[in-house]
C-alpha cells in the first residue's frame, strides 16, 4: 500500500525531559505506515523554519518518507507541551495552536492532485484543516480520517460523506454511545468506523458488522501516539488483505510497540524550555 498523509505535524515537548519529539496525527501515520509497508509512504504539510521544524524534517528524511510536496513557511512549527501521569498516559497541557500550519492552511493545486493520484490511500485528520478539499479528493482517492474526540453533528455531516474510513478516540464513551456513533457515521456514508477505547481495546464496524479487538498487554512507558499507531497498523494490513481480524490485531500490535518508548516514533532531541512558544 502506498499511503499519503496530508495535514498536521507538531513537535511534542516533554517538560520533564526537556526534549522534543516529532509528531502529529497525519505525520505519525505516514511514518509508521512507511515502516510497515514495502512501498514508500508520503507526507504533505506545512512546517515552520525554527529549530522544531528542522527536527521534524530531519526525522522524516531519516525515516525515508517522501516529503517532495512539503511546504515550508516563515514562523514557528506546531508544538504541544506534554506531561505523563504515573501510568504513562500522556497529558497535553498547552500548545501554540498548530503554529504556521494552522494559520495558513494547506492549498492544493493540480500538481498536488496529480501527485495524490499516485497513491492508494490518503489519510488526514480533524487537526489538518483539509475539510474543504474532501469532496474533490474523494473523487480521486479513498480517504481515512481521524476525528480524535470530535463527534459534532454538523462536523460529521461535513466530513463523513467523503471518507471511507473513520477513526475516533472514545475512551470516555460507553458501549451504547459507541453503537450510536457508529450507526450515525455509517448513515452518513462511511463504510468503516473504528473507535479506540484505551485500555478497553477497539471496536470496529464495517457496514454494521461489529468486530472487537482487545489491547495487547505491554509494559507501558508512554501512550502518546498509540492511537495513531493503531490506525497505521490497521490500514497497512486491511487495505492490502481485507482481513478485518488480522488488521485489527496488527493495529493493536503496533500500538503496543509504540507504548514501549517515548514519543510517537522516537527521535527525542534536547530543547531549551525558554524557547518553547506555547499557550494553553
Amino acid at each position: 500500500m502506498k499511503l499519503l498523509a496530508i495535514g498536521d505535524n507538531v513537535v511534542d515537548y516533554y517538560k520533564d525531559q526537556g526534549k522534543i519529539y516529532p509528531g502529529g496525527n497525519a505525520l505519525n501515520v505516514a511514518v509508521l505506515c512507511n515502516r510497515l509497508n514495502h512501498e514508500q509512504s508520503s507526507y504533505m504539510g506545512i512546517v515552520g523554519n525554527d529549530e522544531a521544524a528542522i527536527h521534524v524534517l530531519e526525522s522524516l528524511r531519516q525515516e525515508k518518507v517522501d516529503i517532495s510536496r512539503m511546504r515550508q513557511a516563515v514562523g514557528e512549527n506546531g508544538m504541544a507541551v506534554v506531561t505523563l501521569d504515573k501510568e504513562g498516559d500522556r497529558i497535553f497541557v498547552g500548545s501554540n495552536k498548530g503554529g504556521v500550519q494552522s494559520r495558513m492552511g494547506i492549498v492544493l493545486d493540480e500538481q498536488d492532485f496529480d501527485y495524490i493520484r499516485q497513491h492508494d490511500l490518503l489519510h488526514t485528520s480533524v487537526y489538518s484543516r483539509l475539510e474543504h478539499h474532501l469532496s474533490k479528493l474523494s473523487r480521486v482517492i479513498d480517504i481515512a480520517f481521524d476525528f480524535s474526540t470530535n463527534q459534532e453533528e454538523t462536523y460529521l455531516q461535513q466530513v463523513c460523506p467523503h471518507i471511507s474510513y473513520a477513526f475516533f478516540s472514545g475512551s470516555v464513551l460507553t458501549k451504547p454511545e459507541c453503537t450510536e456513533l457508529i450507526q450515525k457515521v455509517h448513515s452518513l456514508g462511511t463504510k468503516v468506523v473504528c473507535i479506540t477505547r484505551g485500555g478497553e481495546g477497539a471496536i470496529l464496524s464495517i457496514e454494521n458488522e461489529i468486530y472487537k479487538q482487545p489491547i495487547i498487554p505491554t509494559s507501558v512507558v508512554d501512550t502518546l501516539g498509540a492511537g495513531d499507531s493503531f490506525i497505521a497498523g490497521f490500514l497497512s494490513s486491511y487495505v492490502q488483505e481485507k482481513d478485518v481480524k488480522r488488521a485489527l490485531h496488527m493495529g493493536a500490535a503496533v500500538a503496543s510497540q509504540t507504548c514501549q518508548y517515548y514519543g510517537a516514533f522516537g527521535y527525542g532531541k534536547d530543547y531549551a524550555s525558554d524557547s518553547a512558544i506555547v499557550r494553553s
